[in-house]
């Protein structure tokens, strides 16, 4: 199959691509609440930084992502420069595993999260000294990536290589 070998390795490497999705819900989550945030500050240039703060919190889900991604690529030995380990099929699975929940609820909370930060900029547009409600009705959302976040993280430190 032109030198592709689904081997541990090969496994190891698609679940750090999945934890990296979660950026894909960072993004949307930005994108979505940079829009409201744009036409907030059209009207009022001086609720820039309340804007940008309340667009910026959808970002955690990508990070979280690159966090699993990293230290999956440092266990498998892709990182340091000491060669990639030699994997059986089952590590590799399990490693593919443990990415899933970070990956898969990065992009639904990203996405999530950036609605709530929308609605958070709307409310300052209006009501500029209720932004710490904005920023808490937006940060709800973050439990969930957090949680996933310390799955992905459990799952994987328990994998024996």
């Amino acid at each position: 199959m032109n030198g592709i070998t689904f081997d541990g390795i090969f496994f190891a490497m698609v679940g750090a691509a999945i934890a990296g999705l979660a950026c894909c819900g960072s993004a949307m989550g930005i994108g979505i609440a940079g829009q409201a945030a744009s036409g907030v500050v059209s009207e009022d240039p001086k609720k820039f930084g309340q804007a940008l703060l309340l667009q910026a919190l959808p970002g955690t889900q990508g990070i979280y992502g690159l966090l699993i991604a990293f230290v999956i690529m440092n266990k498998i030995g892709l990182l340091g420069g000491s060669g990639a380990l030699d994997l059986t099929m089952v590590q590799g699975l399990y490693i593919l595993a443990s990415a899933v929940p970070v990956g898969l609820v990065g992009i639904v909370s990203g996405s999530a999260q950036g609605k709530a930060a929308a609605a958070a900029i709307m409310l300052i547009s209006k009501r500029p000294e209720e932004v710490a409600k904005g920023m808490v009705y937006t940060a709800m959302v973050e439990t969930y990536a957090v949680l996933a976040l310390l799955i992905s993280f459990l799952m994987l430190n328990s994998i024996q290589l």
